[in-house]
């Protein structure tokens, strides 16, 4: 059975005669992509000529929580560090400032979320998963959240942005915990119906942009009472993400996976993390309001 997914689905390790369960995808949604899996239980190791998992070279090594750990370290360390340096490099301005005086920073918010929204369909369609381009969709993903940041630093208050952080890596380690003790499983209907969702996100948001062009936008992704809705929505989908994410890795060690697959892992990550402080953001920025 094939993924519906994608972005796995490129990944040769699941795409093999013999295999044919262990097909693997990630879900593309607003500049990020999400991992996703076929049935475990039927992955095959079979016999040499008879649909056998073809193996990295000895010196890489199979795939392992440090390996896991140390690429999602460094695409979320390119992540803040571009996004503080964004944030340094933008110029101080207020709530009473010009709109020309604010222009660079909705330059950095549009260009870095149009710029990862590119790289991250190209890491979706690779094969075999690129360091260079998972790295690259990090620094433009920071560049993108510095001015987004920044904007709403600016419009609802220090606590906004600070609050939003803290929240995301909440969230993080409170579905991982709910993931180990309750001993989640991913089954095919739960990955089908997130893979619909993200791709229904992704259909408004793109609706909404070309709305926006005409003047006519219906404030699903803004700070109103309806842009809550598809926030709350986001960010439930966004833990729904991590759950998949932590299947995909999960499963990946035990059926030895390639070290490399290391870092589809971590761009997984990256991704459901910074969906998931987008959606907080604007959670938090709709409380701030007067």
């Amino acid at each position: 059975m094939q993924s519906n997914n994608p972005v796995f689905r490129r990944s040769e390790e699941f795409n093999r005669s013999g295999a044919g369960a262990h097909q693997y995808g990630n879900q593309t949604a607003g500049g990020a992509a999400y991992p996703g899996y076929g049935e475990p239980s039927q992955w095959g190791t079979g016999e040499p000529g008879h649909g056998a998992p073809t193996h990295a070279p000895a010196s890489s090594g199979p795939m392992t929580i440090d390996t896991v750990v140390q690429k999602t370290a460094m695409s979320l360390g390119v992540v803040i560090v571009f996004a503080l340096a964004t944030w340094i490099l933008t110029p101080e301005v207020n709530q009473f400032s010009q709109p020309e005086d604010i222009s660079p920073l909705i330059a950095a918010a549009t260009i870095g979320s149009l710029g990862a929204f590119a790289l991250s369909l190209v890491n979706s369609f690779k094969r075999i998963i690129s360091p260079a381009l998972v790295l690259g969709f990090a620094a433009l993903e920071g560049v993108a959240l510095g001015g987004l940041s920044k904007l709403f630093n600016i419009m609802y208050g220090d606590g906004v942005v600070q609050g939003a952080v803290i929240g995301t890596f909440a969230a993080f380690a409170g579905t991982l915990a709910a993931y180990k003790v309750l001993n989640i499983k991913v089954g095919d209907k739960f990955r089908k119906f997130v893979v619909a969702a993200v791709f229904g996100m992704i259909g408004l948001s793109v609706m909404e942009l070309v709305l926006s062009l005409f003047g006519a936008q219906i404030g699903l992704f803004g700070v109103s009472g309806l842009g809550m809705v598809t926030a709350v929505a986001g960010l439930v989908l966004g833990v729904f993400m991590l759950i998949m994410d932590f299947d995909f890795v999960e499963q990946g060690i035990a059926n030895g996976l390639p070290e490399r697959e290391s870092w589809r892992a971590a761009f997984g990550m990256t991704v459901s993390l910074v969906w998931i402080y987008t959606n907080l953001l604007r959670i938090l920025a709709f409380f701030s309001q007067d």
